[in-house]
């Protein structure tokens, strides 16, 4: 049996080695490369991938939003994400997002190539180390708006540029804010953000 492979990874030369080393196992074909998270659920209409693996960091849509529209539109293709960024919250989204499987791009080939027939043959596939993180660090304790307060903090967005961008009072702001620091234990917002991204809050 040929497995069918989509792979979606903004960095070209990233990609290209992929779908390179991909191609060396007799029993996977790729059959179609993106660049862009919005250019995922389309690829995978038209070529009907077995498996679709998807960087997290892509322009348009990232990876995790893209697994749960692939989920939803194209059931029978498995997703698994492969990603530089190891991080335990990103894993617990990813799952959500009903992504069979959770690969972190230092692995070795033979590690991926394994995942990715296990997937197709119904299981769930994670990368250890992420599991064990992912049960230390547990679920993010931010409300669906403080994330969002924090996502657009992190360029330095001022109260008022925050409350403009999401349409809140300040005073609003402010207390979602507040919230997120009391959380994550942290002294400022700009410290709020680093450590809830550290951890794959946001």
């Amino acid at each position: 049996m040929t497995i069918k492979l989509l792979v979606a990874d903004d960095q070209d030369l990233v990609r290209q080695a992929l779908c390179a080393l991909l191609a060396l196992q007799a029993d996977f074909e790729v059959v179609a490369q993106v660049g862009r998270g919005d250019e995922v659920v389309a690829a995978v209409l038209e070529h009907e991938p077995d498996v679709a693996l998807l960087d997290i960091e892509m322009p348009g849509l990232d990876g995790l939003a893209a697994a749960a529209v692939v989920t939803a539109q194209a059931p029978s293709c498995k997703v698994v994400i492969l990603t530089t960024f190891g991080r335990a919250g990103y894993l617990r989204r990813a799952m959500d997002a009903g992504a069979a499987g959770f690969v972190v791009k230092d692995a070795r080939a033979e590690v991926l190539a394994d995942a990715i027939r296990r997937v197709v043959q119904g299981e769930k596939v994670v990368d250890p180390a992420l599991a064990v993180a992912t049960l230390t660090v547990g679920e993010s304790p931010l409300t669906a708006r403080e994330r969002d307060v924090l996502i657009v903090a992190r360029d330095g967005s001022t109260v008022a540029e925050i409350a403009g961008k999401l349409y809140l009072s300040e005073g609003t702001v402010r207390n979602y804010l507040s919230n997120a620091i009391a959380k994550t234990a942290t002294r400022n917002r700009m410290e709020a953000v680093r450590v809830a991204d550290e951890r794959g809050w946001l």
